[in-house]
């Protein structure tokens, strides 16, 4: 692949070990409250309900509480895991005779399926579908909480009244979507100006450009004085129902006040002497453990990871990925701007949380709801508009989602791993489980370390760091496609991991992430 790129760049992120707790997330303020929450004597669990808001307030075209997700949870005492899946679902009163299939029935080009008229299942009022978010951060607290749900949302609440700060990250991402956002006049308000990204300070200056993000500050206080049900039968829910049905969508209030989510006994997959444990149903988990089965007879792990070892991970991705497509349905595609974000955290006594959450798209429907300023998901595209297939559109259907947050664990080392990045998600979990537990990599070495993307596609995405013999070894059956690690886009998942090894703990982000970090709370 032709790049303009540098050569000889290095970017490296330097992994610090500590007694302390660590939360690796995709942004570093938002990393910086879950450590904060965990030195005010927080649970693990705390600091991921505190971190899941601010995330959707920092980065709220990648998540929000209008979205859905997963989460694995670690509990030192019990010795013990719990999954947790808040998808999103289907509205009930949903008519899949809104969503005509295009007359030249041609894929579109997100889609392996049959594209929709006006892409009315992927962008628009009708592509909101019912959020779990909340609830799957509300059930948590309730379980394994010390600090208060108020006081937890404060500091997402801080952020959303200081407004959202326009750097240059902010303003690509922005500018990726404008034609976007542009469709919907209050998405258009709160991200656009005079229909155009907002502009940033010139080629040497620093910039302090807000977007207004005060709707969202109130609907986040409510939220915190009331409570999480607010958002599903109150006054929170009533706002955002009504602004989505005038805009002629199907979310009602009988959708939000019934759904419902609970803990599942986790998904053991044993690899090697190892265990990994990942949510069960409507997620990357089943395809992880079907990967992972298939890995353990193909190759003996060797000092560091060699062809034998990369053709085995090809083999094994591209055999689980058809089996998923074939037998589960298809989510999204490789080339779709999905939009979610991953956090781990591990506290001081060794409780873990892996959460991922998402709106689906880059900004998810492009559509805000103006009395909440909430943005809205547009989960109904994780379905296959074609009746009769796996996974296809119809009312009160939960959402199959490509998340894969996973806990992990190896002679005495456990980790939390999980990622962004639609369809690219489980393949990086599977690259880093492997990194871990095959070659017994430290978490900077892992996560530093070249990986390749197969995901469904016809082609591998090798990153051009992989030695010349393991990109040749991939190329003797296979189409490879070599890129360059960049801040943006993707071609890669954006990965989040934290390891806790005899007492000590560390985490790390995505290199390439420029917002991603990992924070140690302040040791006591």
């Amino acid at each position: 692949m032709i790049h303009n790129f540098s050569r000889s760049q290095a970017v490296r992120k330097p992994v610090s070990i500590t007694t302390s707790g660590v939360v690796a997330a995709q942004h570093v303020k938002a990393a910086e409250i879950g450590a904060a929450i965990l030195e005010e004597g927080g649970d693990a669990v705390d600091a991921a309900v505190a971190v899941s808001f601010a995330m959707g307030v920092l980065e709220p075209w990648m998540s929000g509480p209008a979205g859905g997700g997963a989460m694995m949870i670690w509990r030192e005492d019990e010795q013990k895991s719990y999954a947790l899946t808040y998808g999103m679902k289907s509205p009930k009163a949903l008519d899949t005779k809104a969503f005509p299939l295009a007359k030249d029935g041609k894929a579109a080009d997100l889609f392996p399926w049959k594209s929709v008229v006006d892409d009315k299942n992927v962008q628009g009022p009708l592509s909101i579908a019912v959020p779990g978010t909340v609830a799957g951060a509300s059930l948590a607290h309730e379980a394994f909480g010390k600090m208060s749900w108020n006081d937890l949302l404060q500091p997402a609440i801080r952020e959303a009244k200081a407004g959202l700060h326009v750097d240059w990250y902010a303003t690509l991402v922005i500018a990726s979507a404008t034609r976007a956002l542009s469709e919907d006049p209050d998405a258009a308000a709160m991200f656009l100006e005079d229909g155009q990204w907002p502009t940033i300070a010139g080629w040497t200056a620093l910039s302090e450009k807000r977007i207004s993000l005060s709707k969202f500050a109130d609907t986040l206080t409510q939220l915190g004085e009331v409570g999480a049900q607010d958002f599903y039968t109150g006054d929170i829910a009533a706002a955002m129902v009504k602004d989505v049905q005038d805009k002629g969508g199907f979310l009602s209030m009988e959708d939000l006040a019934s759904y419902s989510v609970g803990f599942e006994a986790p998904l053991e997959i044993p690899y090697r002497g190892s265990k990994l444990l990942a949510t069960p149903t409507l997620t990357a988990g089943p395809t992880l453990a079907d990967t992972m089965g298939q890995l353990e007879g193909m190759f003996t792990p060797g000092q560091k990871p060699c062809s034998e070892a990369f053709q085995s991970y090809a083999k094994a991705l591209q055999a689980s990925y058809k089996r998923r497509l074939a037998t589960m349905g298809d989510q999204d595609a490789p080339n779709a701007p999905s939009c979610t974000t991953h956090f781990s955290i591990v506290d001081r006594h060794g409780n873990m949380v892996s959460m991922t959450q998402t709106l689906l798209s880059l900004f998810g429907s492009r559509v805000v709801s103006p009395s909440t300023g909430l943005l809205m998901n547009n989960g109904i595209m994780w379905f296959d508009p074609e009746p009769g297939h796996p996974n296809s559109l119809a009312p009160n259907k939960r959402c199959l989602m490509n998340v894969c947050p996973v806990i992990g664990e190896k002679n005495g080392r456990r980790f939390a791993l999980g990622a962004s990045g639609g369809r690219k998600i489980m393949p990086a979990v599977m690259h880093l489980s492997s990194f871990l537990a095959d070659f017994d990599m430290s978490l900077e070495e892992a996560f530093h370390y070249p990986r390749m993307d197969v995901s469904g596609g016809d082609a591998i995405i090798a990153d051009e760091d992989l030695s010349p013999e393991i990109i040749q070894a991939l190329a003797k059956d296979n189409q490879v496609t070599t890129t360059k690690r960049t801040v943006f886009p993707y071609a890669f998942a954006c990965p989040a991991g934290v390891l806790r090894e005899k007492g000590n703990n560390m985490g790390c982000t995505e290199i390439m992430s420029p917002w991603g970090d990992a924070v140690s709370e302040r040791a006591k």
